[in-house]
């Protein structure tokens, strides 16, 4: 019973395998999720601007479409 392939066979030797630990940083993970908060970030902002100059250029055209000819925005 001194057979070296035996003892490759022990119970102690079958315990189930141990995952492997993930060696990565948190920081990795989260480098994608930042970069489509950007993004979506900088396309509220252009989405916001060009709205505000849209209606602004619509509040233009139903001016000077009524006839007025004062119709330049006064800047303060």
């Amino acid at each position: 019973m001194n057979d070296p392939k035996a003892e490759n066979f022990k119970a102690e030797n079958l315990s189930p395998a141990k995952p492997k630990s993930q060696s990565r940083e948190p920081r990795q993970n989260n480098t994608p999720a930042m970069a489509g908060l950007a993004i979506a970030a900088v396309l509220l902002v252009v989405g916001l601007w060009l709205a505000h100059e849209l209606r602004a250029a619509s509040k233009m055209q139903d001016c000077v479409m009524t006839g007025r000819t004062n119709c330049n925005v006064i800047q303060p």
